[in-house]
């Protein structure tokens, strides 16, 4: 899917924007947009801070707003289930973390696996009624830090594996 979204952006846009702009969208977030960077050969420090950038610009909203765009959304038949199930998905989420909520919230953006990120985080953070000071910042640590990882995936290993062989 990544593939056929990066193809049709490249129609339109240099390969800085298409970074940054797959790094806006919930399902590639900062992981999609270093894959892209690394496609492009664009140096590991430009993909981590392009993407790191896009991850976090739509997390303050989403922290703000989200249950406004949910209330509203519920309001159109078709729309009330699919709200209702990310909220339960993100309520079942909030519950595993616990006391130890931030923490829970950083490992949840940082672990760069599908279903975890920034979206997911800011959801689960707004569900658990956490407070946006101490959230945003957790969130940006673990988007910064699944970015690392990433970047050390994509650019690290092959230079490792080039060495060795």
């Amino acid at each position: 899917m990544q593939e056929s979204i990066t193809a049709f952006l490249e129609e339109f846009f240099t390969p800085d924007i298409v970074v940054w702009l797959l790094s806006l969208l919930p399902v590639s977030e900062i992981r999609g947009a270093l894959i892209a960077a690394r496609a492009y050969d664009m140096s590991w420090l430009y993909g981590l801070v392009v993407g790191f950038i896009g991850n976090m610009l739509p997390i303050p909203f989403i922290l703000l707003f989200i249950r406004k765009v949910f209330d509203w959304m519920k309001k159109i038949p078709k729309l009330g289930p699919v709200v209702d199930r990310l909220l339960k998905r993100a309520d079942q989420k909030g519950q595993k973390l616990g006391k130890y909520e931030l923490w829970g919230l950083f490992i949840l953006v940082a672990i760069p696996l599908p279903g975890t990120g920034a979206w997911t985080g800011a959801l689960v953070a707004t569900v658990a009624n956490m407070r946006i000071k101490k959230s945003l910042p957790t969130i940006a640590l673990g988007v910064l830090t699944a970015g690392i990882i990433v970047c050390l995936i994509l650019y690290g290993l092959p230079n490792i594996a080039s060495k060795l062989f």
